[in-house]
């Protein structure tokens, strides 16, 4: 009894490691990883801001022209002057960038130099046309990558070889090629559906392929590599031996295990779909984030440059955090080992 009552001694608790050492729990392992996600998302948008602080200072010009209307304004030396007071521009670079930052951590974006609105009721006005267009390319991308996945490793070599084709040639197209070819194609030629971007279902195809179609090349590739190591991973030998049928094996065991790798690539994906959203809104017309910020950078209207880039991180951190967390309910494993 007395060596008994020593090994519980030594060993501690039931479940706790055999060395002593305590064990953390679930609950703390999510705490410390929630904690760190936040350090990451204050870190990222610090970076994001001091980035595009300097970059667009470092553009030839007078901001004060900028925000009396651009170089062909024509002002005034009084006027420049007044304006380079009012907005702190003759202050020092030091100074003006620190001013920035506080008025950030305080939650204010500031006025937009060309709207003369705030940029919070700019942005706001155009984040959701451009949340819109980019989670509908998502899973437009992602049902199209899954489709040539599946029928690439279920349909034989010569499936396998065109759906390989089509993987590759579609992550390699430009938007900007993509874009003019589908207007000059369904809208100039056959004359289905709108060349600009209209209110209505209609208006948002042609944007939405645009953006779709590259990334779906993408998602494609790792789907259908994964799918393939699945099907000759030991547990798909397990699954035959219990008597499971090919389709349930390809559908409930190996198709689980190949949307890991999927999953972990949808906050890239996303980050990658608002920046194509530039070019796509510009050529398409349509309003959004992604034009907004191209004649921001333009007209260097720093303020909107900064309030744009910095809610499109944010969301971005957001959706990297989310995918994280699908991860973890995928795949039990990561459940126990912090990341």
């Amino acid at each position: 009894m007395a060596g008994s009552l020593s090994v519980d001694l030594v060993a501690g608790p039931p479940g706790a490691p055999l060395d002593g050492t305590p064990r953390v729990g679930t609950r703390g392992r999510m705490i410390r990883w929630l904690l760190l996600r936040l350090g990451g998302v204050v870190f990222v948008l610090w970076a994001v801001a001091t980035v595009t602080f300097f970059a667009l200072r470092l553009i030839p010009g007078d901001p004060a022209e900028a925000v009396l209307g651009g170089p062909g304004s024509q002002a005034s030396a009084e006027a420049l002057a007044q304006v380079r007071a009012d907005y702190g521009l003759d202050q020092p670079l030091a100074t003006q960038y620190v001013v920035y930052l506080g008025r950030l951590a305080m939650g204010d974006l500031g006025d937009s130099y060309a709207l003369r609105q705030s940029v919070a009721s700019v942005v706001l006005t155009n984040l959701w046309p451009t949340l819109v267009l980019a989670l509908v390319s998502l899973v437009v991308a992602t049902l199209i990558a899954l489709g040539l996945a599946v029928w690439s490793t279920r349909g034989g070599r010569v499936s396998a070889a065109i759906g390989s084709l089509l993987e590759i040639v579609a992550a390699a197209v430009p938007h900007f090629w993509l874009a003019i070819s589908m207007i000059l194609l369904f809208s100039t030629t056959l004359g289905w559906l709108p060349p600009v971007s209209v209110p209505g279902p209609a208006g948002l195809v042609l944007p939405v392929l645009t953006l779709a179609i590259p990334l779906a090349g993408f998602l494609g590739q790792v789907m259908r590599e994964a799918l393939l190591d699945a099907l000759d991973s030991p547990f798909v030998l397990s699954a035959r031996a219990r008597g499971e049928g090919d389709g349930g094996v390809f559908w409930r065991h190996a198709l689980r295990h190949a949307a890991i790798p999927a999953i972990g690539l949808i906050g890239w994906a996303f980050g990658s779909l608002v920046s194509g959203a530039v070019v796509v809104e510009t050529i398409f017309a349509r309003q959004g984030l992604g034009r907004s910020l191209l004649s921001a950078v333009q007209s260097r209207d720093v303020p909107l440059v900064i309030g744009v880039v910095l809610v499109v991180a944010l969301a971005y951190m957001l959706v990297t955090t989310l995918t994280d967390l699908a991860d973890r309910l995928v795949d039990p494993r990561l459940r126990t080992v912090p990341r």
